[in-house]
């Protein structure tokens, strides 16, 4: 299989083996007129199975979304067909309108304009609070 090199864009990598689609679709890279290429289950010495995406085009990427999802993603961004710059992601403290609070009574129900915002309460175990209920997503 040959993909070829990217001149200047975005490569997402080391991205858990299965999970390439649910970020090309989070990230909305439909909208994206130039190529994209999707690998999975590509072999890794160190995670035995990973996905890459690689982007052929410069593009606003939301770290926050993608550190949510996994953040042991890397994101390499390419200038002139060498990495420019290679970002590692963390557990973002603090997401919006990335997950929707599920609480019946929570004011996000009610007051549709309210955007969903969800603190890192618990590093170790991903634990994520709604920080108008205290409810963890569902």
């Amino acid at each position: 299989m040959i993909i070829d090199a990217i001149k200047n864009g975005v490569v997402i990598d080391h991205i858990r083996a299965g999970m390439c689609m649910e970020i090309y679709r989070i990230l909305d890279l439909e909208r994206l007129a130039c190529s994209v290429a999707i690998l999975k289950n590509v072999s890794s010495r160190k995670m035995g199975k990973k996905d890459i995406i690689k982007v052929d085009e410069m593009f606003d990427i939301d770290l926050e979304v993608l550190g949510y999802i996994d953040p042991n993603i890397t994101v390499s961004i390419i200038k002139n067909g060498e990495i420019a710059e290679k970002r590692k992601l963390e557990l973002p403290d603090k997401v919006t309108n990335v997950i929707k609070c599920k609480n019946p009574r929570c004011i996000t129900s009610t007051e549709q304009e309210l955007p969903h915002v969800f603190r890192l309460t618990d590093r170790e175990n991903r634990i994520y609070r709604c920080i108008y209920c205290e409810s963890k997503p569902g």
